[in-house]
């Protein structure tokens, strides 16, 4: 037995490089999460077969697609641990280039769920593909780049501050035509991002200016302006409760401090997307409060190890990159829970690698990939970035 372990942790060490607790709590979510959508799908498989698709309306189905898409998620990200950090940089700029026509085709070409386009259908394997995860992948590489490279000129206006502030205005726009909440937290990942990035508080400030303006022109031009409005009127009026809220709250209230049990949720064939955004009501309903703080632990946990390595890093790149894909990750959790929990009015955003989701996963993966690159520390000669900055706008 003792050998075997040794060869297990030995094929590990050559080929799981990084942090091993993110590995860990990586495996351990989607593991969980595969458990949960299982748990989860069978009144999505009962509405797939009343309309008449009865030969994949069995919970199989969304078994097998959701286990391969965790899957595909781990192995890219298997992939993208093993690439030196340092080459997002270069990719990052072309990715933001691509995000802006796609955010905009999608607006007004995309596929439609809920009075929103969000989506474009790839041919062939009809998946659907939300531009948005790109393209804050994309931003968030880009930002941590324009920062690391102007570090020696971080309070200059022109040269300094207005590409970075200009691109995040415009991602954050084009993507607020459709989603709301998914730009207002890429928007404040930005403002974290930049923060630590040193860049002073009156550009800082100038950057909420330009958030409002964009905001206010989606919010007229979009096409989630009103229910924007509707939802925080909604969760505002205490007399008056959102019937996904209503649900979930049930569900928390039946999972008590232990749960139900796995596979023993009752409310999730009455409870509005409990596959997705309101996953971790099912889970406080089966795993109890126990189970609700255990995940909130392990994301507390992947947030905790992406900020260690972004203070390991040996240069600014790295460690604004680490930052800026963790806070992305862990707020969007921690926005989730907040709805399910009733803190928050509703979202739609997705639990990552718990919720089912369809390329939301690979980009997941790749971003936990990118991190536990940054935590391997690699370093590649032919491209020099500055040192790591300070935080919390020191100067040097």
């Amino acid at each position: 037995m003792f050998v075997e372990y040794k060869k297990v942790k030995a094929w590990t060490d050559r080929h799981a490089k990084g942090d091993p607790m993110i590995w860990m709590v990586v495996i351990l979510l989607s593991l969980l999460g595969i458990l949960v959508v299982y748990s989860a799908i069978s009144s999505l498989a009962y509405k797939r077969m009343i309309k008449g698709n009865g030969g994949d309306s069995s919970t199989e189905y969304y078994l097998v697609k959701h286990s391969l898409l965790v899957t595909g998620g781990l192995v890219l990200m298997w992939f993208a641990h093993k690439i030196d950090y340092r080459y997002y940089a270069k990719l990052a700029r072309l990715a933001l280039i691509v995000s802006v026509p796609l955010l905009i085709y999608t607006y007004f070409f995309g596929s439609s769920a809920n009075n929103a386009s969000r989506w474009i259908v790839i041919p062939v394997i009809n998946q659907g593909f939300q531009p948005s995860d790109l393209a804050k992948l994309a931003l968030i590489s880009s930002v941590a780049g324009m920062l690391a490279k102007r570090q020696h000129n971080i309070d200059d206006l022109k040269d300094g501050v207005i590409p970075v502030l200009g691109w995040c205005g415009v991602i954050c726009g084009c993507i607020a035509l459709t989603n709301f909440s998914t730009a207002i937290m890429l928007f404040m990942t930005c403002m974290l991002l930049l923060f630590i990035g040193r860049v002073p508080m009156r550009y800082l400030a100038g950057l909420v200016i330009i958030g409002m303006l964009v905001g206010t022109v989606a919010f007229f031009v979009g096409q989630r302006g009103r229910t924007l409005v509707a939802r925080i009127e909604r969760y505002l009026d205490p007399s008056e409760v959102e019937p996904q809220a209503e649900q979930g709250f049930i569900a928390i209230a039946n999972g008590g401090t232990f749960g139900l049990g796995p596979g023993n949720s009752m409310q999730k064939d009455f409870l509005p997307e409990a596959f997705s955004d309101m996953i971790y009501a099912v889970i406080i309903e089966e795993y109890g409060m126990v189970g609700g703080v255990f995940v909130l632990g392990l994301y507390l946990l992947l947030l905790y190890r992406g900020m260690v390595a972004a203070q390991n890093s040996k240069n600014a790149f790295g460690g604004l990159l680490s930052a800026g894909l963790s806070f992305s990750l862990a707020i969007q959790a921690m926005v989730n829970m907040a709805v399910a929990v009733g803190l928050f009015p509703i979202t739609g955003q997705t639990l990552p690698l718990l919720s089912m989701g369809g390329t939301s996963l690979l980009f997941t993966g790749l971003s936990f990939g990118i991190i536990l690159s940054v935590s391997r520390g690699e370093i590649d000669e032919s491209i020099n970035l500055p040192e790591k900055p300070r935080f919390a706008n020191q100067k040097k």
